[in-house]
C-alpha cells in the first residue's frame, strides 16, 4: 500500500460513520490490501444508523435475469431512468459506473451472507416508482437494510484488522501545513472526552440530513454531521438544493415510511372521497418520480382544503401484504390501522439529501486524503432527483472504488473542483433555539414548495441561532444549521423549478443548457473550530 500523503509507511485510514457505505468501505480496504488496519468511528451505537430504516431494496440489473412478467430489462435501461429521474443534472459518466458495477456488488454482497430474497431458486425483483422494469432486490420483503447491516455487521466483526469505536463524535477534521489530511477531533467514549485521532485518510460516510425537517423519515443522529465537517475543513459542497421528500410516509407521530415498492405493487394514492388524483398530474401517476409525486400531494392538498390523503393498498390483499410487507405490516397495524380493509393516511416526508461533499468517481473530495462516500457524498448520480433504491447501490459501488484509490499505488493528481466561495450569514446574536423550532422554520420555508420570500425568512431566522458547539448536542445543532443555511442559500440562487427543488415564484424549469449544477466553499480561511 502506498500512502496517498507520501509517507513510505502504511496511511493511518479512519471511516467515519458505521452505515452501508461505512462498513463496506471497510471491508473493501481490507480485501483490496490484507496487511491493512481501519478504524470506524460510529457516533452512537451501530443500529442507530439510516441504512438500517431502508425498506424497498438495492436497484441492479443482473445479467442473464429478466422479470418473469414485464418488460425486459438492461443496464442502458437503468442509466436512462436515472438520468432522467435526475433531472438533467446526473454526471453521465458517474452513472454508467454506478449502473454497470451492479452485479458486481450484487455478487460480493451474496458473498457476504446477504440473504436476498428468491423465488424458485431466483433473485426476487421488484418494481418501484419511476423504474421501466423490475429491478429491485430486497430482503425478508420490506426490510433490506437490517438484512445488509446484519451481514456488514458479522463481517466487520469478525475481521480484527477492522477497529469499531462506538459513542465518538467528530468535531473537526485536522490539517497539515500543506493542507493533507493530519486527523481528526472528536468527543469520544459516553462522557464525550474531548480527543484528537492522528489519521492520513479520512472517509466521511456519515449519512444525511433528515432531521433538518419536522416530518422526516431519518433517525434522531441524520444531523448532517459529514456536511458540517467537510464545510468547516474548506471542502468543495454541491447540489445541497435538492433534498428528496419521500411522498408515502404515515402520517402519523414519527413519520415510518411506506416503501415505494408498496406503490410499485399496485398501491394507489387516494383523497378523502376516495378518488384517485395522481393521474391528473402525470402520466406516470402514482410510479411518477418522487418529487413528482410529492408534489403533487401538496398541490392537491391546497387545492382540495384537505388535511391529507390516502395510500389504498386494500385492493393487493391481506395475504399477499403479510407475505410481500410483513414489517410494514407490523407497524401500520401498530399505529392502529388495518391496510387490508382501508386506506390509510400518508404525508410526504424528508427522506434524502441528494447533495453532499463533492467528489470524483473514487469519492475523493477537494481536500487531499479526505474522501466521501454515501449520502454525505454528492457522487453525481441522483442529480436533482435520485431513482428509487439506488442510494445503496451508490453507496456499495463507490465505497469500493474508494477503497480501491485508498489502497492503489497509482497517485494521480488529486481532483480540483470549481466553486464560490461563500460565508454563511451571521448576525452575532445568541438566540437560543430547539431542534424542533429548527425543523418547523425549515418545514415551513424550504421544504417541498420553496419561495423567495420563505427563503428569505429562514435566512434571516438562521442567522439569529446561537452557535456554541461544546457538547454531542450543541455539536449536532451546529451541524443542522450550516447545513440548513447552505441550503437555504443554493435554493434561494436557483431561480427555477428543478427535480426536488420547487420555487413557486420561478415554476420553469430551465432550458437543458441551463442544467448547470452549484459548488461551494468556505470562504474564510481558517474557520475550522
Amino acid at each position: 500500500m502506498t500512502s496517498p500523503v507520501g509517507s513510505p509507511r502504511a496511511p493511518r485510514i479512519v471511516i467515519v460513520g458505521g452505515g452501508i457505505a461505512g462498513l463496506y468501505c471497510a471491508l473493501a480496504v481490507r480485501a483490496a490490501d490484507p496487511s491493512s488496519t481501519v478504524t470506524v468511528l460510529v457516533k452512537t451505537v451501530a443500529q442507530d444508523g439510516n441504512t438500517w430504516h431502508a425498506q424497498g431494496g438495492i436497484a441492479a440489473v443482473l445479467p442473464g435475469s429478466q422479470p418473469a412478467a414485464g418488460p425486459a430489462d438492461s443496464i442502458q435501461d437503468h442509466v436512462a431512468d436515472t438520468l432522467l429521474a435526475g433531472a438533467g443534472l446526473c454526471d453521465p459518466p458517474a452513472v454508467r459506473i454506478l449502473c454497470a458495477a451492479a452485479p458486481e456488488q450484487i455478487s460480493r454482497l451474496l458473498g457476504l451472507g446477504v440473504p436476498f430474497d428468491r423465488v424458485g431458486g431466483a433473485l426476487a425483483t421488484a418494481r418501484e416508482a419511476a423504474h421501466r422494469a423490475a429491478r429491485i432486490l430486497h430482503v425478508h420483503g420490506d426490510s433490506t437494510g437490517a438484512g445488509l447491516m446484519g451481514a456488514l455487521w458479522q463481517a466487520v466483526r469478525s475481521d480484527a484488522r477492522i477497529v469499531v469505536q462506538e459513542h465518538c463524535l467528530v468535531t473537526g477534521i485536522l490539517a497539515r501545513d500543506d493542507g493533507a489530511i493530519a486527523g481528526l477531533r472528536l468527543l469520544a467514549g459516553e462522557q464525550a472526552v474531548p480527543e484528537t485521532m492522528a489519521a492520513d485518510v479520512v472517509v466521511l460516510a456519515t449519512g444525511g440530513a433528515g432531521q433538518l425537517f419536522e416530518r422526516n423519515t431519518n433517525p434522531a443522529v441524520a444531523t448532517a454531521d459529514g456536511v458540517g465537517l467537510a464545510w468547516r475543513a474548506g471542502a468543495v459542497l454541491s447540489d445541497v438544493e435538492f433534498f428528496q421528500f419521500h411522498p408515502t410516509a404515515l402520517d402519523v407521530p414519527g413519520a415510518p415510511l411506506i416503501s415505494e415498492a408498496v406503490r410499485g405493487a399496485g398501491a394507489v394514492l387516494v383523497d378523502a372521497a376516495g378518488r384517485r388524483f395522481m393521474p391528473d398530474y402525470h402520466q406516470g401517476a402514482e410510479l411518477a418520480p418522487r418529487d413528482v409525486v410529492s408534489r403533487s400531494i401538496a398541490t392537491h392538498l391546497a387545492s382540495s382544503g384537505e388535511p391529507r390523503v390516502y395510500l389504498d393498498a386494500t385492493g393487493l390483499g391481506r395475504a399477499f401484504l403479510r407475505r410481500r410487507f410483513p414489517a410494514l405490516t407490523a407497524v401500520i397495524a401498530g399505529h392502529g390501522f388495518d391496510w387490508a380493509r382501508e386506506p390509510v393516511p400518508v404525508a410526504p416526508a424528508a427522506h434524502y439529501w441528494m447533495g453532499g461533499v463533492r467528489t470524483d468517481s473514487t469519492g475523493r473530495t477537494s481536500l487531499r486524503g479526505l474522501y466521501a462516500v454515501g449520502e454525505a457524498a454528492r457522487t453525481g448520480v441522483h442529480g436533482a432527483n435520485r431513482l428509487a433504491s439506488n442510494s445503496l447501490l451508490e453507496a456499495v459501488v463507490f465505497a469500493e472504488r474508494a477503497a480501491r484509490s485508498i489502497t492503489g499505488a497509482d497517485m494521480e493528481p488529486w481532483p480540483a473542483f470549481e466553486s464560490e466561495a461563500i460565508e454563511l450569514p451571521s448576525s452575532g446574536a445568541a438566540e437560543t433555539f430547539t431542534r424542533r423550532q429548527l425543523q418547523q422554520l425549515m418545514s415551513d420555508h424550504a421544504g417541498v414548495v420553496r419561495s423567495a420570500s420563505g427563503l428569505g425568512i429562514a435566512s434571516k431566522q438562521l442567522a439569529q441561532f446561537s452557535r456554541a458547539p461544546q457538547t454531542r448536542s450543541g455539536w449536532e445543532q451546529e451541524n443542522l444549521v450550516t447545513a440548513a443555511q447552505l441550503l437555504v442559500h443554493a435554493a434561494t440562487q436557483r431561480r427555477e423549478s428543478r427535480g426536488a427543488h420547487y420555487r413557486s415564484d420561478f415554476p420553469s424549469t430551465l432550458s437543458a443548457g441551463a442544467a448547470t449544477g452549484t459548488s461551494y466553499r468556505l470562504a474564510a480561511e481558517g474557520a475550522t473550530p
